[in-house]
């Protein structure tokens, strides 16, 4: 029989390791896109429990019952969400024709000087009707589309708020029931797992919540004194954007930048992107390190290549989510490393030297 040689076993050995966690990993996917409404409401539901933690366990100490607390907490939740959704949505009513026009402006600007260089803008633009004339007969089908998923984010938000309720009920029991279901000798490793991946996204949401609103308001105040119109609906936008780092905050101020520019010319888009930049580095160099110091830090590499790979999976919804799972998965792998690291080693064999001689008659 041939025999390998050792290194080449290894190969092998990784190999069929590798093959393993990529096909569990494939076949999760695969589930998950099939019960994706059930997945998005339960994955969002986790980071709203995260997010709204700390408040319920406030209540919680200060002598309400769980249930009620973890009631007022989700009325207050709503509350929020509600008015901020009316806030952001106003906003964008009242200046989204100024933010529409003067990106029609910066277009039309762009086509005036590219067009005749040969870019192709003019022949685009020509063609835009027969465009049009091509796609016009799936409106219907659109419609209806949109209605569809209309009413599926409807059904998987109302999912997620009466799951972030029960979660934040029973939140005691969690730690409890993870201990019964772990096999023999495991039950601290898990624990201790779980209670690491939880800070993770608890430490996420809660900073990523502070230093979106922190953006906005000194992106807003920058436009406002600039007097870019929309300030208020681009300031919405930037602290939506928050939530998908880099990505986000470029395309929020790259619309700033072209508002700026089609509406009050050059100078004043030259200042609204130093205001950007600047809220940019206040971000990277003051907030970042002070705010979330105490959860998991990612390179900023393994962030791009998250968000990326949450988009080609869930779209939007994959960017939302990937950066807080990743965090999550980070604040395992740290955990494990530190147990098993601080492990003592177990007793070494004898060695030669160390076995004693046998005695002579």
């Amino acid at each position: 029989m041939l025999l390998l040689p050792e290194p080449v076993r290894r190969l092998a050995a990784w190999c069929v390791v590798l093959l393993l966690v990529a096909g569990v990993g494939w076949i999760g996917v695969r589930l998950c896109g099939e019960l994706r409404t059930a997945v998005t409401a339960v994955l969002l539901a986790l980071l709203g429990t995260a997010l709204l933690a700390p408040l319920h366990r406030r209540l919680v100490r200060a002598g309400v019952r769980r249930s009620v607390s973890a009631g007022l907490t989700c009325v207050a939740v709503v509350a929020v969400v509600g008015g901020a959704v009316y806030i952001v949505v106003a906003a964008l009513v009242d200046s989204g024709d100024e933010i529409i026009a003067s990106l029609r402006d910066a277009g039309k600007s762009l086509s005036r000087h590219f067009g005749a260089a040969g870019t192709g803008l003019d022949d685009i633009a020509a063609n835009s009707r027969e465009l049009l004339r091509k796609f016009g007969g799936t409106a219907a089908s659109n419609v209806i589309s949109g209605v569809s998923v209309v009413g599926e984010g409807i059904a998987i938000a109302v999912l997620a708020l009466v799951l972030v309720f029960f979660f934040l009920r029973d939140s005691h029991l969690v730690l409890g029931t993870l201990r019964a279901v772990a096999p023999g000798g495991t039950a601290d490793t898990l624990e201790a797992v779980a209670r690491r991946a939880y800070e993770a996204v608890e430490g996420f949401m809660r900073g990523t919540t502070l230093i979106a609103l922190i953006d906005a308001l000194c992106t807003t105040v920058g436009l406002l004194i600039l007097r870019v119109p929309g300030a208020l609906g681009l300031g919405a936008l930037v602290f939506v954007g928050a939530y998908i780092p880099y990505l986000g905050a470029f395309l929020s101020g790259a619309v700033a930048v072209l508002v700026a520019l089609a509406d009050r010319g050059f100078v004043i888009a030259l200042w609204t992107l130093g205001v950007v930049l600047a809220v940019q580095l206040l971000e990277g160099h003051v907030l970042q390190p002070v705010i979330q110091s105490r959860t998991v830090q990612m390179h900023p590499a393994v962030v791009m290549v998250t968000i990326t790979a949450g988009a080609s999976v869930a779209g939007i919804l994959g960017m939302l989510l990937a950066v807080p799972l990743t965090a999550a998965a980070f604040g395992v792998v740290q955990e494990l490393r530190t147990r098993y690291a601080s492990s003592p080693p177990g007793p070494e064999p004898p060695g030669p030297a160390d076995t004693p001689a046998p005695e002579r008659s």
